[in-house]
């Protein structure tokens, strides 16, 4: 008989305190109840009453090494007994032992870092040094994308959160998607001469003014958009050309996630600037990071860098950072990583042939997303974008499927996401591709 963590009347008192005192995020307050969580441990989390779940998504695919690493919180025991807090004015082990790590890490000469507080706050420092370095004003983001809540990150985003930030910040144009699946030029791959990024090139001459194009190197919670080999060297290409910066977006992609450090590494593509955030501690301490070119970094050699956070560099991050990325490398999990998405990718395909409403599936190791579809011929969504209420029913079902099996899932819109613990076995993934199957049988049932 399965034994409850917490007492019913445990369970209400947090239950109750949140309703009374808390405000969540993207949320109608009213509807929200969050599952209350009593422990966890691995790529898994137990509710108050007892329940198993698998962590389907990583929190918000960030938890690369698990839940409870003992040698993260054995470095963040001793950082705080050592030295809790420091400005970020001064320096200590910690803030220049993850500096050199990443740098170290990085591709190219990306060999200065900026930290910050978590990804928005690496984007709107980034856009604001890309703006000082080339005297120019406007950046070129995507429409789907997602680069964080502050006013100028969620400006530079293409997600519908941005419509409530709207009037927005000025400075950002937004330009077509590489979605080779629902491709905004109504092209097919390989046929396309991949015109979503040659298109690039007119709107720069276009719009002059341009400092920066700012693009997720694979957007992550819009859709998991993989680009084709040829993308983002030509995107890189074009920039050069006109003396534009390129600005790679790696908060969800980076450390580890795509089955390589950097998911720009799988195309040989180096940006003038990388933003970085959760993975870097695994989520264990919020920290962020711009990563910046030897050309910028000398710019503001001599020059005033008016960028500034409270907690930037905090050491108890910053110590976290250090463990967390020591792990990752001892353990070989970017290298799992690759390993485990050659299996996931070959069960997506798999549920591509068996399932009516699958119309695409996609993955970079261990993070894949499945497109669910209302009808395959014309690849209507299975609900439609930006669905809610009512009209979000199929997805809701599916998701509902999911969490009864030991799945804590992420589904938005007609997308079912896969970002699991890098820490996770083939095992763990023979159990996630179970609870999938039958949940898209859910999603089969709503194909017209």
């Amino acid at each position: 008989m399965q034994e409850r963590l917490l007492s019913k009347e445990h369970e209400d008192r947090i239950s109750t305190r949140d309703q009374t005192h808390r405000m969540f995020s993207w949320s109608v307050q009213s509807a929200v109840k969050p599952m209350v969580i009593a422990k966890a441990d691995g790529c898994y989390l137990w509710d108050a009453e007892g329940t198993r779940y698998f962590d389907l998504w990583s929190q918000a695919c960030y938890l690369q090494i698990g839940y409870n690493h003992p040698r993260v919180i054995e470095a963040i025991k001793k950082q705080a007994e050592n030295l809790c807090v420091l400005g970020p004015e001064l320096s200590n082990e910690s803030t220049s032992g993850l500096a050199q790590m990443l740098c170290e890490l990085a591709p190219g000469d990306l060999n200065k870092v900026f930290f910050t507080l978590g990804g928005a706050e690496a984007t709107e420092n980034a856009i604001r040094m890309a703006r000082l370095f080339k005297g120019k004003s406007k950046i070129l983001t995507r429409h789907r994308s997602y680069h964080g809540a502050t006013l100028g990150a969620l400006s530079a985003s293409g997600d519908p959160r941005r419509f409530y930030a709207e009037p927005e910040a000025p400075g950002f144009v937004h330009i077509p998607d590489c979605y080779c699946y629902r491709c905004p030029f109504h092209k097919t791959y390989p046929g396309c001469n991949i015109v979503c990024a040659r298109h690039i090139d007119e709107v720069i001459q276009l719009e002059g003014n341009v400092a920066a194009v700012l693009v997720e190197s694979i957007v992550g919670s819009n859709g998991l958009l993989i680009p084709p080999p040829e993308y983002l060297p030509i995107v890189r290409q074009v920039c050069d050309q006109h003396g534009v910066l390129l600005i790679l977006d790696e908060v969800m992609a980076g450390i580890g996630r795509s089955g390589r450090w950097f998911a720009c590494e799988h195309y040989n593509v180096v940006p003038d600037m990388m933003t970085l955030a959760k993975g870097i501690t695994s989520g264990y301490v919020p920290i962020g990071a711009v990563l910046l070119s030897s050309k910028i970094a000398q710019f503001f050699q001599d020059r005033y860098l008016p960028c500034g956070l409270t907690f930037s560099s905090h050491p108890l991050a910053c110590a976290a950072g250090i463990a967390a990325l020591t792990v990752m490398r001892e353990e070989g999990l970017v290298e799992r990583s690759e390993k485990l998405g050659e299996f996931l990718r070959a069960e997506l395909e798999r549920f591509k042939e068996k399932h009516p409403a699958v119309g695409d599936v996609r993955n970079k190791g261990l993070w894949g997303c499945i497109e669910l579809v209302a009808d395959r011929a014309s690849r209507k969504p299975l609900v439609r974008w930006n669905a809610s209420g009512a009209e979000n029913k199929p997805m809701n079902e599916v998701a509902k499927s999911l969490k009864s099996q030991g799945m804590l899932p992420r589904v938005r819109w007609n997308y079912i996401f896969i970002g699991p613990p890098l820490i996770a076995t083939e095992e763990d993934l023979r159990g996630v591709t179970q609870a999938l199957d039958r949940a898209l049988e859910t999603a089969d049932g709503y194909v017209e």
